[in-house]
């Protein structure tokens, strides 16, 4: 679900971006700045755990990838705003430093997962739990089917995303200058894999986080329930940050059985891997779009594919990728934290 640089026109990344970036600011404005240096802490544990996730791979039909966003508890637990966020931090680390989804294709990214999935999932987990007590059941079930909406509304943005290229940007000849999916190849090849697994492993992951919470920390829930009049979770206690960094940490160091799963994501191919139609038979025999080819190379991560050059083991390149990433989230929010409290004791708008 990570598009690459590429895949989509310069035009539909710009489009996708100013709907981002209006995510952005409206979850911006919606976080209270008094309450702003409180916020982040939560921001920061869910983009850690979300980012974590997302390394777990999961094998789909057709001998492709797919894995669960963490959107879902972030959205219950904050709120969309504070799920806007938390998932973009994530996106955007995973596309700066590793290479998984595009710079150009970064607001893509952001506005299908964070946006759409934040949206999708508080929507629905408010509709289905709506005015339930903290420790009902009925919370769980809403939580699952928060989840499997969420991925499937995201999976389907991009499926569309990449749907629209060929019609709309080809050269004189008809041939596609970006993604070379058409409509009727992109929503079935999108679709079945997160309907079937992706869907159900958010839906799995939320539900099961939520019944722990019922049991450990309903402050957790109480923010978003609608049984109160608080919009967001504006604080956790310490004890309630450190369980759930110690839950990032768990997945962390389970985070090698992520590449277990053979096979790529569909629509993640390198220009090199379409060229030889490695797991895209939809386009076998037809050459790389040009267009695709040029903006491929836009942006080298420092770490592709998870992957330290100076690392020779996979599996713990792989870990040491998900310890950098887990770091710099960890390290950016204490720094954040300083920053804001700092302009707020001065009295200037943070």
């Amino acid at each position: 679900m990570h598009i690459p640089d590429g895949y989509l026109s310069p035009s539909t990344c710009a489009v996708l971006y100013a709907g981002a970036a209006a995510g952005w600011y409206s979850a911006l404005r919606r976080l209270k700045r008094a309450l702003l240096t409180r916020v982040i802490p939560l921001i920061s544990v869910f983009a850690a755990f979300s980012f974590v996730v997302m390394m777990f791979n999961l094998p789909l039909p057709g001998g492709t990838t797919g894995h669960a966003l963490g959107v879902t508890i972030a959205a219950i637990v904050l709120g969309p705003s504070g799920a806007i966020l938390a998932l973009s931090i994530a996106i955007a680390i995973q596309a700066l430093f590793f290479g998984d989804g595009g710079i150009s294709t970064l607001g893509a990214n952001c506005f299908n997962m964070a946006i759409v999935g934040s949206l999708v999932a508080y929507a629905t987990y408010r509709m289905f739990a709506a005015q339930a007590a903290l420790g009902s059941k009925r919370r769980v079930v809403a939580a699952g089917v928060a989840g499997y909406l969420a991925v499937n509304a995201a999976a389907l943005c991009a499926a569309i995303e990449f749907g629209i290229q060929p019609a709309l940007f080809h050269d004189a000849s008809g041939a596609p200058l970006y993604a070379p999916y058409r409509l009727g190849v992109a929503i079935p090849a999108m679709m079945i894999g997160h309907l079937t697994f992706a869907g159900m492993a958010e839906a799995v992951i939320s539900a099961g986080i939520v019944a722990y919470l019922q049991l450990s920390d309903q402050a957790l829930l109480r923010g978003t329930s609608g049984i109160v009049g608080v919009a967001v979770a504006t604080s956790a206690p310490t004890r309630s940050l450190r369980r759930l960094w110690m839950a990032v940490a768990v997945l962390l160091l389970l985070t090698p059985l992520g590449i277990l799963a053979a096979g790529t994501a569909w629509g993640e191919w390198s220009p090199s891997e379409l060229a030889h139609a490695v797991n895209a038979p939809a386009v076998a025999g037809a050459s790389v779009p040009s267009g695709l080819q040029r903006l491929a190379t836009l942006w080298t991560a420092p770490f592709p594919a998870y992957a330290p050059g100076f690392v020779h083991s996979r599996s713990f390149g792989y870990l040491l990728s998900a310890m950098f990433g887990v770091g710099m989230l960890l390290c950016g929010s204490l720094v954040a934290q300083s920053i804001v409290e700092r302009h707020r004791r001065r009295g200037s708008p943070a």
